[in-house]
């Protein structure tokens, strides 16, 4: 397969991508054309999205007024219920796109349609940030694929667009400016990366601008820990960054995988590139996450903050599985021709990606979408045997 020539994409263009978050249009019909001609590892991809139950038409939806996430002293958590229907409506979505059956859609649009309806608040503990963070962006990531669905109502996408408006983005922008009253590196890395996502993924959803550059500013030039100079803050001759959560837990760890690559993907669908910025700063650190979690030693530097010290590198965790390689992969080594090594090891021992579910019944499990064999595969099977790079 011969690849399309790489163009750098030209930076704040006037007018929004659509669809445009995780996935293009040509991103789908790459999807279709190969799982139609049988091709691998394509294939693999879609059958594993429809082994997941997420993906079928049985779902059903449970819809909150109010969702809460960490314990607050008075109210119970129901945020699973939210984080289970984000997968179901992209799964739903992803089906639709690529299978061409239209009840998926419907499906899809109903899960959508349920919560738009009813969602008011998100509540909890100091958590609820998390749950605006990762759940917004899946949700409008969801809704950027449905969005030129013909059977979608233009009036129930503008109320959907409206909650994302009305009930997410206040909460990522409050969190990235006030920190939830704490100091600016209190929190780790992953709590910003996660509202940074949302406030991308609602900027497009919405074609607000101003909140897609309030994302992409404060990712290169912001101060809490998800940052790009803060969360990979230590280069290191040998090709690798250190990360801020590399002293905490490996779980976290590569948790900042997964929302980095959404973040960057989302971007660069968007004309801009984020993977590349700051002579792909973004590639060290994740090398020297997918190094050390391969069973590799890297070099470590003590990390300290004002709430922490951290002289040691942090075994917990080590070697978690998440599906959130082959979108790092496939862009810097397969599109970009860059050495990636660890991120490949990684990519081809977690291939096929799964999604929500795959991984576990607990919210971790549901932090990243997955698919990504499926969805972000741009070479068949057969031209990935080379050796590594």
């Amino acid at each position: 397969m011969t690849l399309a020539i790489l163009m750098i994409p030209i930076a704040h263009a006037s007018a929004f991508v659509h669809p445009g978050a995780l996935h293009t249009q040509a991103d789908f019909d790459r999807m279709r054309s190969q799982v139609a001609q049988g091709a691998q590892p394509w294939v693999d991809g879609w059958n594993q999205l429809l082994r997941n139950n997420h993906a079928s038409l049985s779902w059903t939806p449970h819809p909150q007024a109010t969702v809460y996430r960490g314990k607050d002293g008075t109210h119970g958590e129901n945020y699973g219920a939210l984080y289970q229907d984000a997968a179901a409506a992209y799964a739903l979505a992803l089906r639709w796109k690529v299978g061409g059956d239209d009840a998926y859609a419907d499906k899809a649009i109903g899960i959508l349609d349920a919560w738009s309806e009813s969602l008011t608040a998100i509540g909890g503990s100091s958590d609820k940030f998390l749950a605006s963070g990762i759940y917004g962006y899946q949700f409008a990531n969801a809704a950027e694929i449905m969005r030129s669905y013909p059977k979608w109502s233009a009036g129930n996408f503008q109320r959907f667009q409206k909650m994302m408006l009305e009930v997410f983005y206040p909460m990522n922008h409050d969190f990235l400016v006030r920190h939830n009253g704490a100091k600016i590196d209190h929190y780790w890395a992953n709590w910003d990366l996660a509202n940074l996502d949302a406030m991308l993924a609602i900027g497009i959803l919405t074609d607000r601008r101003d909140i897609y550059s309030e994302a992409v500013d404060y990712f290169k030039h912001g101060k809490g820990n998800g940052a790009i100079d803060q969360l990979v803050w230590r280069l290191y001759p040998d090709g690798l960054g250190q990360t801020q959560e590399s002293g905490r837990d490996q779980g976290h760890n590569m948790l900042n995988v997964a929302l980095l690559g959404a973040l960057c993907q989302m971007a660069w669908n968007q004309h801009e590139d984020l993977f590349g910025y700051e002579n792909n700063r973004v590639l060290h650190g994740i090398e020297y996450i997918a190094k050390y979690n391969l069973g590799e030693d890297v070099p470590y530097t003590p990390y300290r903050n004002s709430d922490v010290t951290q002289e040691v590198i942090s075994p917990a965790g080590r070697g978690d599985r998440r599906p959130v390689w082959e979108l790092f992969y496939n862009h810097y080594a397969v599109l970009k021709g860059l050495n990636a090594p660890y991120t490949r090891k990684l990519a081809e021992r977690m291939r096929p990606e799964g999604g929500g579910g795959n991984y576990g019944p607990d919210s971790g499990g549901y932090d990243q979408l997955g698919y990504g064999t499926l969805t972000y595969t741009l070479m068949p099977a057969a031209s990935m045997k080379g050796p590594v790079r």
